[in-house]
């Protein structure tokens, strides 16, 4: 079968190769793949610019939802032809006691489909049962797939995130999380909502206003924050670029005693003073990935339309095409790609 296959850590060493349907354990499902949503760490790995270790050759994919194909014998949940939508957890240590409080997410020996194991963009895909959630007939395979940056941007937003109706909200950043950052933030409440990018995130920054922006800007983000309200700042500030200077940007845009959100990541050292974080007494935190009741919360979100993710897809597209839809949400003309293997 055909999958698409990150061989090395040099740039484009990303290719379609033909693969074996993979073995499962007693505690696996063997999942046809329905669809497969493209991700920014697909893009990384894609041009050799990710920070964090690849069991190479590996399949790429993460956001994927399918159809079981065939249940382990201990699999008790879940039977063949059922419709499911997975978790990227793929490997964690049961015994942590992260994963024993339901932090399974934050477990340091977590590895992930598409980095740690194979992922999904390919036919079929090895899943343990602990992973899986039920999704109904009514929900295409190529929005279910989206489930997984919906519980980024959720537990970005409202789970790490203090948002309250009213407040004002910035979010440096409008790619895929992004976007979903300002719905989760919309869906929270916050007035006004400002999206911030550059002059070649026009379509996103344009997507982003159509999901529910006040404003959204190409630039002069600080100048516009200091005429908003009583002048002193955002009550919250979302960074989802995770570039050094967007993090000094939204320690400046933020107000005193506000929040600043980092899921954006970025390799780069941190070139200047935090004594602003000090001084505004501000709060920083991180927010990393997700876990079951985030997923059950979203799915239910999705099924019922409070989640609504057709401006958010910009193409469905079979494997062959991979090449292209990576190229164009590089380049900001896709908000998010789906493929269909």
């Amino acid at each position: 079968m055909p999958g698409l296959v990150n061989y090395a850590h040099a740039p484009l060493s990303v290719e379609l190769r033909d693969v074996p349907v993979p073995e499962i354990s007693e505690r696996d499902v063997l999942l046809r793949v329905g669809a497969v949503s493209v991700c920014g760490s697909d893009l990384h790995q894609w041009r050799g610019s990710h920070g964090w270790h690849v069991n190479y050759p590996c399949i790429l994919g993460h956001e994927f939802s399918g159809t079981i194909a065939k249940a382990g014998a201990r699999v008790s949940h879940f039977k063949e032809g059922d419709r499911v939508v997975s978790e990227t957890a793929a490997v964690i240590d049961d015994a942590s006691p992260l994963s024993r409080t339901g932090l399974y997410n934050l477990d340091p020996t977590r590895r992930g489909f598409g980095y740690g194991v194979d992922g999904a963009m390919t036919q079929y895909v090895r899943v343990p049962e602990r992973c899986l959630h039920h999704i109904p007939a009514s929900l295409p395979f190529q929005e279910a797939a989206l489930t997984e940056p919906c519980c980024v941007a959720y537990n970005a937003v409202c789970v790490n995130g203090r948002i309250r109706p009213g407040d004002s909200v910035l979010v440096i950043g409008p790619g895929p999380i992004g976007i979903l950052c300002a719905m989760m933030a919309k869906l929270s409440g916050a007035g006004p909502l400002i999206v911030a990018g550059l002059p070649s995130d026009k379509h996103r920054l344009s997507v982003a206003k159509q999901l529910g922006a006040t404003a959204t800007l190409e630039g002069g983000v600080q100048e516009y924050v200091s005429k908003l309200g009583d002048g002193l700042g955002v009550d919250v500030a979302i960074d989802a670029s995770g570039a050094s200077i967007t993090l000094q940007m939204a320690l400046a845009a933020v107000r005193p005693a506000g929040q600043i959100i980092k899921v954006g990541w970025g390799p780069q050292p941190i070139q200047f003073s935090l004594d602003p974080l000090v001084q505004k007494n501000v709060t920083l935190a991180g927010s990393f990935s997700h876990n079951w009741p985030i997923w059950e919360r979203v799915i239910s979100m999705i099924v019922s339309g409070q989640i609504n993710l057709d401006s958010v897809i910009s193409r469905v597209a079979g494997l062959s095409d991979w090449h292209e839809c990576f190229e164009k949400m590089e380049g900001g003309e896709y908000v998010k790609a789906v493929l269909t293997p």
